[in-house]
């Protein structure tokens, strides 16, 4: 078997047509680093490769299936003489798009090889499958969920923009507006209610229920599922994933380096990351244009300002 770092990937020794792709990062509810991507793409060929598996089950570790992208400690970085320049949080002005664009662009390629593969993907979400996370959970072929499990994209208010454009494809113009809009994350039982989940169950039988999917489409021959997935995907090429995912790649570099986005950063950086997500979130209007422009120069002089070690 393969040894990775922020996930693992075996036959489940009880089903062997079954490969269990777990994201292994509990402490930090399977939050996305910077190894995770890559290591998704790596797992799903080392599955492909296997003439006995036939479906791929992607869990978490824990608590979570994946809290999104890791942005803590970067987001929370002290500006003006950052450690690193990293290409999602550029300080240097102007910043470079297409630098960020291409760290995005191949972390979305490796959640698309779940997409991709030839074998069926199915994800089973217990705790919250949030930004990346949702990502991560869309780019399966199917989506197992718990009733009280949250899925959703919340840096939409700003700061983000989901770059797979799953959601339109899975869930239809109206409601993937309506969730870019606010925000807001559903629960399983209404990701089912709406079509974007497969089945959602109480968490206790979240197991069984993926187990049984996943043996019930097992049986089929290998060929048979290639042919049926790549039929499908195709209608969803012909209407255009690959050009929104582009656009989507670019705008999220954007909204991660704009004024709102920006101050964002700001706010997390001078009052920790839960108060810039608390505001986020709580409905309060987010500061756009000079607005934002104003307050992240105020933020910025707190933080020079600033005693060493305070």
């Amino acid at each position: 078997m393969p040894t990775f770092s922020a996930l693992s990937i075996e036959k489940d020794p009880a089903r062997p047509r079954v490969a269990r792709l777990r994201l292994s990062r509990p402490e930090r509810l399977n939050a996305i680093d910077e190894r995770m991507p890559d290591e998704i793409a790596q797992a799903v060929a080392w599955a492909e490769a296997d003439e006995e598996v036939h479906v791929i089950v992607v869990e978490g570790e824990g608590r979570a299936f994946c809290a999104g992208y890791d942005m803590v400690v970067l987001a929370e970085e002290t500006p003006l003489t950052p450690k690193v320049e990293h290409p999602l949080q550029q300080e240097k002005r102007p910043w470079d798009s297409m630098v960020d664009y291409q760290v995005m662009k191949r972390h979305t390629e490796a959640f698309m090889s779940l997409w991709r593969s030839p074998k069926p993907t199915i994800a089973k979400v217990q705790g919250y499958a949030v930004g990346g996370g949702s990502d991560i959970a869309l780019c399966c072929d199917l989506l197992v969920m718990a009733e009280d499990a949250k899925i959703g994209y919340m840096p939409t208010r700003v700061w983000g923009c989901p770059t797979t454009a799953m959601w339109t494809f899975r869930l239809g113009a109206a409601r993937a507006k309506q969730l870019m809009f606010t925000g807001d994350p559903i629960t399983g039982r209404q990701a089912a209610e709406w079509g974007l989940a497969n089945f959602a169950v109480p968490l206790a039988d979240l197991d069984a229920a993926t187990d049984a999917l996943a043996d019930r489409i097992a049986g089929v021959p290998r060929s048979h599922l290639a042919m049926h997935k790549l039929v499908v995907n195709q209608v969803m090429l012909t209407a255009g994933l690959e050009q929104a995912q582009t656009l989507a790649t670019v705008f999220d570099g954007i909204t991660r380096h704009n004024p709102e986005g920006l101050w964002f950063r700001r706010q997390a950086q001078a009052e920790g990351f839960k108060s810039a997500v608390e505001w986020r979130d709580s409905g309060r209007p987010i500061p756009e244009a000079d607005e934002a422009r104003r307050l992240a120069a105020e933020l910025e002089k707190r933080i020079a300002d600033r005693k060493p070690g305070a």
